[in-house]
């Protein structure tokens, strides 16, 4: 099983798979030099995938440094869940993040005890502190930190920011240097949640966060430094549904 998930990992770490012909968010987000820009690239990262690469490639990017006025008067979008207004919503708040010292916040959750999800909330804290916006579409955006501090949702979109943001390769950006990879968590998704399960390295028949550390924990073993270099590969299996 190691070795033919290590050959389909090699495989898939390659430019060609991301492009217009093969949709990802990532094709997207490699373009990007701000870290808040890659961020948008992947909690916008739901969905049919050409759909998504046409919403990103959609967005002016640059807004994210100009003032909200600009940000109100240029945004004209939506998406599934998202209105126009929780578009220029999440705009607004990565503009009052600002530029820079995004992993930094994450590292005060992070930190502590080594666990990424808390990294995630610390983040999702201090973006309810910039914006006190509320609706159904913002909040699937951003995600919410549960009241006993226990994660019940996959938080897949947050783990595929990791993912690009912590690892080095062909595909990934590998621009955060302080979060280690060993302690990323497989952004889990119905693709690799179903390739799991067929591969025998998933045995948990609900979709959610035990599932996704389930994964993680069976992808250690193959290699306990990098679990999550395998996820692009279980994707796009899972995506093409394909055979190892």
């Amino acid at each position: 099983m190691r070795e033919r998930l290590e050959r389909e990992a090699a495989k898939r770490d390659d430019p060609s798979e991301l492009s217009l012909d093969r949709p990802d968010p990532l094709l997207v987000a490699r373009e990007q030099k701000d870290d808040r820009a890659v961020l948008l690239c992947a909690l916008f990262g739901y969905g049919n995938a050409g759909k998504i690469v046409e919403l990103l490639q959609s967005f002016d990017f640059s807004l994210l440094d100009m003032e909200e006025g600009a940000i109100r008067r240029e945004l004209d979008a939506y998406y599934r869940f998202q209105s126009r207004e929780d578009i220029i919503q999440i705009f607004l708040t990565l503009r009052r993040l600002g530029r820079g010292g995004m992993e930094e916040l994450f590292m005060e959750g992070y930190g502590r005890r080594r666990r990424v999800i808390e990294g995630v909330f610390s983040l999702i804290r201090h973006f309810e502190s910039l914006n006190p916006f509320e609706s159904r579409g913002y909040r699937f955006l951003i995600g919410r930190v549960p009241s006993d501090g226990r994660p019940r949702s996959t938080y897949k979109r947050w783990m595929m920011f990791l993912r690009w943001m912590v690892r080095q390769g062909a595909l990934d950006l590998g621009r955060w240097r302080m979060v280690e990879r060993a302690d990323l968590i497989i952004p889990l998704d119905t693709h690799t949640f179903h390739t799991g399960r067929r591969l025998g390295l998933l045995r948990r028949r609900t979709y959610d966060w035990k599932a996704a550390v389930e994964l993680t924990e069976a992808l250690k073993k193959f290699s306990p430094e990098d679990p999550v270099k395998y996820d692009f590969a279980l994707y796009r299996l899972g995506q093409e549904k394909g055979e190892i």
